[in-house]
């Protein structure tokens, strides 16, 4: 069915960058977009960014600017690399797949998810 596996979280100070990644598998139609979601406690799941195969891309205005999303198609893998990070960052950043072709920022439309990690972002 499918499995997105998450790495790269976690702690660092104020206006320092991470990269996560989130290598995909058996997923050839559905990871056709992927995206990057983030829950912070007491909040509800939002979109960071998407990804369409072929480069079509959606970033969320509070992340535009300073995260990029890409991918490696020969390693199945999708990037979040997050530059300027702030407090307001701290969540647990989430991997999903399957949004279709119009790769929107919905939860629910995303089929696939990965197990989440962790960023922490202290002042």
């Amino acid at each position: 069915q499918g499995q997105l596996v998450e790495s790269g979280g976690g702690s660092v100070q104020a206006g320092g960058s991470l990269r996560l990644s989130c290598a995909a598998s058996g997923c050839p139609l559905s990871c056709k977009c992927m995206a990057w979601f983030r829950q912070a406690p007491g909040k509800e799941r939002e979109a960071v960014a998407t990804i369409y195969t072929g480069g079509r891309t959606y970033y969320a205005d509070s992340v535009k600017g300073r995260f990029d999303i890409s991918q490696d198609n020969a390693k199945s893998t999708v990037y979040l690399q997050m530059n300027r990070l702030n407090p307001e960052d701290t969540a647990m950043y989430y991997c999903a797949a399957g949004g279709g072709y119009y790769c929107r920022p919905r939860a629910y439309e995303y089929g696939l998810w990965g197990q989440g990690t962790q960023v922490t972002v202290s002042s």
